[in-house]
């Protein structure tokens, strides 16, 4: 076994917790795992993990071994990947999850190019806002709008996206213009009834966040119909930018409150780590961070 494995078995050891968890990441015996970390601590000479019944964490040693090593071996996979995705062509099925409304105007451009530089890739789109479950549904990658829940999945993140209020030009004219987050109390605003705290909105007031309490007589549980009652003058609306990005451009809608945005929402590719030596993952994880155009967003 080579020194890499050992390399990797101890960084498996660290990041997971255990010899058990590691030998179950890595695909590797458990018997494995202890022979390569007892090789590398007789290596270095001195103990890297401190070992108990339930569970393994580095020794003081062992954290900055693994602070060191671990940018240099996520190096050298990515480089031999690289080297061997060249070698080959992509081809075959690429599945793709994206959230419902992002797909088809932000991914399928992307989508479109990416199979007319690899004409031998099908791809499976399927959308959903729901978190997906990579290997449940046989995903190669998914495109996911917000904070990452703890996983083993890989993730590269594509940029963020911004949160805003907007209103009609017919519903300023009526009411006025908010100045202040704390001024929407006075206004008529549009809820989304199956938000985790429905009613209320974030925006950052003093270089902190803050969330602010709002009402109105409409509310739905959809945006679609929030968009269209916010052209009609119903009420302002909240909403991530990219998905009225149209209704300001063509002026049906105004932003207001634009200095008082909350901390703009991450968005990222995930693939499960066993996937990224696909040929065609990695090229369309690379077109993805190339063509995906959010700006302005």
């Amino acid at each position: 076994m080579s020194r890499i494995d050992d390399f990797e078995a101890f960084i498996a050891i660290v990041e997971h917790g255990s010899l058990t968890a590691a030998a179950r990441r890595t695909n590797r015996s458990l018997q494995s795992i202890s022979r390569s970390l007892a090789t590398l601590e007789e290596a270095v000479g001195v103990e890297l993990v401190h070992r108990t019944t339930r569970r393994s964490a580095p020794s003081e040693a062992g954290a900055a071994f693994f602070r060191r090593i671990k940018p240099a071996i996520d190096e050298i996979n990515e480089a031999t990947l690289k080297a061997a995705n060249q070698r080959s062509e992509p081809s075959g099925v690429l599945r793709v999850g994206a959230p419902v409304l992002f797909g088809p105007d932000f991914l399928v451009p992307v989508i479109a190019g990416y199979m007319r530089t690899h004409p031998r890739v099908e791809v499976d789109l399927r959308l959903s806002d729901e978190f997906a479950d990579l290997g449940a549904e046989a995903l190669d990658l998914a495109v996911r709008i917000g904070d990452l829940p703890d996983s083993s999945l890989r993730a590269k993140r594509l940029g963020a996206l911004r949160r805003v209020v907007f209103g009609a030009p017919s519903y300023f004219a009526e009411r006025g213009r908010p100045s202040h987050p704390f001024e929407l109390g006075k206004h008529s605003c549009i809820v989304r009834t199956v938000d985790e705290r429905p009613g209320e909105w974030m925006f950052q007031i003093d270089g902190k966040p803050r969330t602010v309490k709002v009402a109105g007589a409409f509310r739905s549980n959809l945006m679609t119909p929030i968009y269209a009652a916010a052209i009609h003058g119903l009420g302002l609306g909240y909403s991530p930018l990219w998905q009225i990005k149209h209704l300001v451009d063509d002026g049906r809608v105004e932003l207001v409150l634009t200095e008082f945005e909350p901390v703009p929402v991450p968005i990222h590719a995930l693939w499960q780590e066993g996937r990224s030596s696909s040929a065609k993952v990695r090229a369309f994880l690379d077109m993805l961070a190339s063509r995906l155009d959010l700006r302005n967003l």
